[in-house]
C-alpha cells in the first residue's frame, strides 16, 4: 500500500500528457481480448465493420449485405481499419472504444493542466480512467464511447479556442480543429455531434455574457472545415440511394422518437443514479462540491462554468426522451471527474495532504479492483455468442455453403466464422407490427427498402422455406436456430443437429439427392 501511495504521489507532481495517454491506453486495452463479443450491440456494430472489410466496400455500411443506415459510418471505419491491422479478434474489435476513452482522458488532463493546475489535471485523469463507467464503456464495442470521446474533444478544442481568444493569442487553428471534430462527431452519431458541444459552449458563454466571443466563434472557414469533413459521405449515399436523406436525417433523428415500441423507457431522473452508481467509489466524494467555499473561490471560475454547462447539458438533453440507454450519458464523465478532482486536489495542497493522498490511493485501488472483477465475471460466466458454434462449424464449412437463420439473426456469426457472405433470414416479413418494433427484424426490414431486389432474395417467409431448401440441392445449407425451432419447422425433427451450444442449434443439410421432407409444408408465421 505504501508503494502505491508513493507512486500516486510521484504522478501528482510530474506527469506529462503523453505519459497519461500511454498509461491510460495500456490500462484500458489490456483486457479487451478476454471474452467474446456481447450481443446484440457488439455483434451488430463489429459485424457491420467486418462486412466492410470482407467485401472491400467501406462507403456503405451493410447488415447481412443490405445497406444499414441506422448509424453513421465512423465507428465502422475505425473498427474495420483496426481489424485489417490486427486481425479479426475481440481486441481489434474494441479498439475504437479504447482509443476514444484514451482521447477523453488525455485531452481532459491536457486542458486542466494548461488552464487549471497540474494536481487537478492528474487527479481528474486518475478518477476518469479508473472509474468503472469509463472502463466498462472502453471495453465495449459500440458507438457510445467513440461519440463521447469526439464530443469531449470538440468541447475542449472549442473552450481552448475561447481562452486563447480572450488572452489575445492565436486561436483560429484551434477553432478550426473544433469544427473538424464536430464534423467527425456528425460522422460518429449524427446531429448530436454538433448539438451537444454547440449547446455546451453556448450556455457557458451565455452565462459569462461573452456575446462578442460567441459571434467570433462562428467563422466561414470553420463552417467549411465542418462541411468538408461531414458532408461528402452523406452526399455520396444520397446519390446512390435517393431515399437516404429522408431516412437518415428526418426519420432517424426526429420521427422515430415519436413512434411507439422503442426499448428502454426510463423516468427523467434515470441518469442521476446511473452516474453516481457507475462512478463508485469516486462519487462518494461529490458532497465536497456542495458548499459555498468551493463555489466562492473564483480562481478557476471560467473552467468551473464550462464544466457545469457540460455536465448539465448532457444530462438534461438525454433525460428528455423516454428511451434511455446507459451509454448515452458518457460525455458527462469528463466534467463529472473534474468536480470530483478539484476538491481532492485542493486538499492535496493543504495541511491534510497526507490524509487526502491516502484516501485518493484507497479509492483508486478499490476502483481498479471493481473494474478487474467485472472483467473476471464476464470471463467466468460468458454471455451467449456465436463463437462456440462458429468454431465447430469451421471444420466443415465451405465458402460456397449457405446459412439460413430461423427466426433470428446472429450478428456476430460472420465475424467468428471469418466469412462475409450474406445469409437467408426466415421470419414473418409481412407482420403488421414489424415497422413499429425496435429489433433485428426492423433493422433488416429497413435496410431492405434501399435494395429491395437483394432483400427479396435474402429475407424469406416461413411458408417459402422448404421451397428454398429443396429447389437447389447443389449447395450445402446450415440452418441456425434454437431448441424451439423443431416446433416451428417440424422437418428438423428428422435431422440430427450438427452442433449444440446452450439453447442454440445448428443443422447441416449436405448437397445431394432430394430430401424426404421436400413434399412437406412448414408451419407458417410462427416465432
Amino acid at each position: 500500500m505504501n508503494r502505491l501511495v508513493n507512486l500516486v504521489s510521484r504522478a501528482l507532481d510530474a506527469c506529462s500528457t503523453w505519459k497519461v495517454v500511454i498509461a491510460t491506453f495500456l490500462w484500458l486495452a489490456a483486457t479487451t481480448w478476454t471474452r467474446p463479443l456481447l450481443l446484440p450491440d457488439e455483434g451488430r456494430y463489429v459485424g457491420v465493420a467486418w462486412s466492410m472489410l470482407g467485401v472491400g466496400q467501406f462507403s456503405v455500411p451493410r447488415l447481412d449485405g443490405l445497406p444499414f443506415f441506422h448509424k453513421p459510418p465512423l465507428f465502422y471505419w475505425i473498427t474495420a481499419l483496426a481489424m485489417q491491422c490486427f486481425g479479426a479478434n475481440e481486441w481489434a474489435a474494441r479498439l475504437s472504444s479504447v482509443l476514444s476513452a484514451t482521447l477523453m482522458v488525455g485531452l481532459l488532463f491536457w486542458f486542466l493542466k494548461t488552464y487549471v493546475h497540474q494536481k487537478v489535471a492528474i487527479v481528474a485523469a486518475l478518477i476518469l480512467a479508473s472509474q468503472p463507467f469509463l472502463f466498462g464503456a472502453a471495453q465495449y464495442a459500440n458507438l457510445d464511447m467513440t461519440v463521447a470521446g469526439i464530443i469531449s474533444a470538440t468541447v475542449i478544442a472549442g473552450a481552448a479556442a475561447v481562452f486563447r481568444l480572450e488572452r489575445g493569442e492565436s486561436y483560429r487553428l484551434v477553432l478550426a480543429l473544433a469544427y473538424a471534430m464536430a464534423g467527425l462527431g456528425f460522422l460518429a452519431k449524427g446531429l448530436i455531434g454538433i448539438v451537444l458541444p454547440g449547446g455546451i459552449l453556448f450556455f457557458w458563454l451565455l452565462g459569462r455574457r461573452r456575446f462578442d466571443t460567441m459571434r467570433r466563434l462562428f467563422t466561414w472557414v470553420g463552417a467549411g472545415v465542418f462541411l468538408l469533413v461531414s458532408l461528402p459521405w452523406m452526399l455520396a449515399m444520397q446519390w446512390h440511394y435517393p431515399g437516404f436523406f429522408d431516412y437518415y436525417i428526418i426519420y432517424q433523428h426526429f420521427e422515430r422518437f415519436l413512434e411507439q415500441g422503442f426499448n428502454n423507457p426510463h423516468p427523467f431522473w434515470f441518469y442521476i443514479p446511473v452516474l453516481l452508481g457507475l462512478t463508485l467509489p469516486w462519487s462518494l466524494q461529490l458532497w465536497r462540491v456542495f458548499n459555498k467555499t468551493y463555489w466562492s473561490d473564483s480562481a478557476y471560475g471560467a473552467v468551473r462554468g464550462l464544466m457545469l454547462s457540460w455536465l448539465l447539458v448532457v444530462l438534461i438533453f438525454f433525460s428528455l426522451p423516454s428511451s434511455k440507454l446507459v451509454g448515452y450519458v458518457l460525455p458527462a464523465l469528463a466534467p463529472f471527474a473534474f468536480f470530483l478532482a478539484e476538491p481532492f486536489a485542493a486538499r492535496l495542497r493543504g495541511v491534510g495532504a497526507a490524509k487526502a493522498l491516502n484516501t485518493l490511493t484507497r479509492f483508486l485501488l478499490v476502483s481498479i479492483v471493481i473494474c478487474l472483477a467485472s472483467v473476471i465475471a464476464l470471463i467466468v460466466a460468458p454471455q451467449p455468442s456465436s463463437r462456440t458454434l462458429a468454431n465447430e462449424m469451421r471444420a466443415n464449412y465451405r465458402p460456397a455453403d449457405k446459412i439460413v437463420m430461423l427466426d433470428r439473426y446472429s450478428y456476430d456469426l460472420d465475424f467468428y466464422l471469418h466469412t462475409s457472405k450474406s445469409v437467408f433470414v426466415v421470419s414473418d416479413w409481412d407482420a403488421s407490427d414489424l415497422k413499429f418494433q425496435d429489433n433485428w427484424r426492423k433493422e433488416l426490414f429497413d435496410a431492405g427498402q434501399f435494395e429491395p431486389d437483394t432483400a427479396a432474395r435474402l429475407l424469406i417467409k416461413p411458408q417459402d422455406l422448404i421451397g428454398k431448401l429443396c429447389t437447389d440441392r447443389v449447395i450445402t445449407l446450415w440452418l441456425w436456430g434454437d431448441k424451439n425451432s423443431v416446433a416451428d419447422y417440424p422437418f428438423l425433427a428428422s435431422i440430427l443437429p450438427y452442433a449444440v451450444d446452450g439453447k442454440s442449434r445448428v443443422w447441416r443439410i449436405q448437397a445431394g439427392p432430394a430430401l424426404s421432407f421436400c413434399a412437406e409444408t412448414p408451419k407458417s408465421g410462427q416465432e
